[in-house]
């Protein structure tokens, strides 16, 4: 498959999304821009004091995350495939008046867009499956950290990814053997939309996440593992406790989300 035939799919799919997801419960983006966080106990605690440092926020979506390190008090750029979500990144981050800065392009291609290094790189849930070579995201990862700068990860974990979409049986690898192309009606932020997309995305086992990292120059200073998820996204879920929501027939028997923090050497 060539590159840009799943940039260009999956990038019409993200167009599609972005109003859908903005003007979503699951999002909330009324409460957010009334000052809600849109950061999880799991990267904040990865992150810890943010104020005055610089960070890097790979694939953003319309910014909510990339606007909340701004809020704390950091100097944050966000970077997005989908147009029509930087877009909108930069008209909330215009109406709240505040200095975070968003490019649109795709992530491999962000060093010709970019010419600078971070304290912090950033990136979280459902990111790197849409990505087919982890080696070319690590060096990315790498060549915009500062030397001893640190890369923060929260992920949905592989193991997610096997099953069907009400978690009944194993349908795909745990491992990247092949795309996984994809139609469907609707979207995790509303389950109940008629939008109708086509999306190419990849399983990533963790020891191909893990590799990529070292052989791009950093190292791995924490790995966990988590039996929930932060988000209710998924199909055939309870919410056990506050904010943290499994597979209802599963319980605490699969990883949900995995962490990690890194820094380059």
């Amino acid at each position: 498959m060539k590159d840009q035939d799943y940039i260009t799919i999956n990038k019409k799919t993200w167009n599609e999304k972005t109003d859908i997801h903005v003007n979503s419960e699951f999002y909330a983006n009324d409460d957010f821009l009334k000052g809600k966080s849109s950061l999880n106990d799991i990267e904040l605690k990865l992150l810890g004091d943010i104020k005055g440092k610089s960070i890097l926020h790979l694939q953003c979506h319309f910014g909510q995350d990339t606007i909340s390190f701004s809020r704390m008090g950091a100097n944050a750029t966000g970077i997005d495939l989908s147009d029509k979500a930087i877009a909108k990144a930069k008209e909330f981050n215009n109406q709240l008046n505040l200095d975070a800065k968003f490019i649109c392009c795709d992530i491999y291609d962000l060093p010709n867009h970019l010419n600078e290094q971070f304290d912090i790189v950033f990136t979280s849930y459902g990111t790197i499956g849409w990505l087919p070579d982890l080696d070319k995201w690590a060096n990315v990862v790498s060549r915009f950290l500062k030397p001893g700068g640190k890369f923060v990860f929260a992920e949905f974990h592989p193991i997610v990814w096997m099953f069907d979409n009400d978690f009944k049986e194993v349908f795909y690898s745990y491992f990247n053997v092949e795309p996984i192309i994809e139609e469907e009606t609707g979207t995790y932020a509303n389950k109940n939309s008629s939008i109708e997309t086509k999306t190419i995305t990849w399983n990533h086992p963790t020891s191909e996440v893990l590799n990529a990292l070292i052989k791009s120059g950093l190292e791995i200073n924490s790995f966990d593992e988590y039996d929930y998820s932060p988000y209710n996204c998924f199909n055939e879920t309870e919410e056990f406790e506050t904010g943290k929501f499994r597979i209802k027939h599963l319980q605490n028997k699969i990883p949900m989300v995995f962490s990690l923090t890194a820094t380059k050497k």
